[in-house]
C-alpha cells in the first residue's frame, strides 16, 4: 500500500489554533492482483496526528478528540490546478 499526498490546508479549532493538515490517498491492491481498487483518503496533520472525517469541513483528531474546521480557500504552495476529464 502506498500513500501519495494529494492536498493540504489549514483548519481552526474552537479556540483558534491553526492547524496544517496533509490529504493522502492510499492505493489498496485488489485481493486477486488484476483490477485496483478505489483510492482511500486519510487525512493527518503536519506532526502525524490522525483524523477522522467527519464532513467536508469537518475533522477530528483521534488522539484528543479535539474538532477542527477547514478554512476556506487556504492552500500551503500553489493551488491545485483543476483538471477536466475527458
Amino acid at each position: 500500500m502506498a500513500a501519495v499526498q494529494v492536498g493540504q490546508f489549514h483548519a481552526r479549532d474552537a479556540e483558534g489554533r491553526v492547524y496544517l493538515v496533509h490529504e493522502f490517498q492510499e492505493s489498496i491492491p485488489s485481493a486477486d492482483g488484476l483490477a485496483g481498487s478505489v483510492p482511500v483518503t486519510t487525512y493527518k496533520l503536519a506532526i502525524g496526528d490522525r483524523m477522522k472525517k467527519i464532513d467536508d469541513n469537518r475533522f477530528q483528531l483521534i488522539q484528543s478528540d479535539v474538532t477542527i474546521t477547514r478554512e476556506p480557500d487556504t492552500y500551503v504552495g500553489q493551488p491545485p490546478i483543476p483538471t477536466v476529464a475527458s
